[in-house]
């Protein structure tokens, strides 16, 4: 039987952009599954009294974060722009992402998505940018959008939030394997190792 991994995802998570770019072709090789689990960090940030991400309220673990990503990237051979706009507006991504998890689409969708902001400096949080990426994947934009905009699946993304709340999920990317967590993009490996039983 396949293993199965829970990459819980946040699209304004700067490191959560080369661990959705890796983690399908690594899961591959361990013969592992992966469920895209897309989230908003906000309201658990704001439980603690967060109105910012802590690379903004601390500015000098900001400096290091995306010289660090700079070099993770070119270290992964992955594209990078810093985007105009930090933290990026993540809710009708991750609201169309919920929809795409329903319709077996997510994957290429967030890899998109993350590619789109982290690479190519486009808006999130613009309708217009969602709705080319969902085009490009030959899917129609204006029925998706719509969807995204339904109570069910507004709904849906909150409980996905409360339940990655619930496990005990405090940042992005998280992998949790087995009610086991593991958090950080350089945590993938022991991940799938646990996934494997090992």
């Amino acid at each position: 039987m396949t293993a199965t991994l829970d990459f819980w995802f946040e699209f304004a998570s700067t490191y959560s952009y080369p661990a959705a770019m890796r983690i399908g072709a690594l899961a591959r090789a361990s013969d592992v599954k992966v469920r895209w689990r897309p989230f908003l960090l906000g309201p658990i940030y704001a439980r603690h009294g967060w109105r910012d991400s802590p690379f903004n309220v601390n500015r000098v673990k900001g400096r290091y974060m995306w010289r660090d990503l700079e070099r993770r990237c070119a270290a992964f051979g992955l594209p990078f722009a810093r985007p105009a706009r930090f933290p990026q507006r993540s809710l009708l991504a991750a609201r169309v992402a919920t929809v795409a998890g329903g319709e077996g689409w997510a994957a290429d969708f967030s890899r998109a998505a993350f590619r789109a902001s982290f690479a190519e400096g486009r808006d999130l949080g613009e309708p217009t940018t969602i709705a080319a990426l969902v085009a490009a994947l030959g899917r129609d934009a204006e029925t998706v959008l719509a969807r995204a905009a339904a109570e069910d699946i507004k709904a849906r993304l909150r409980d996905e939030t409360a339940q990655a709340e619930a496990l005990g999920v405090f940042g992005a990317p998280t992998f949790v394997v087995g009610g086991e967590l593991f958090w950080g993009g350089d945590r993938i490996d022991d991940a799938l190792d646990c996934a494997r039983g090992r």
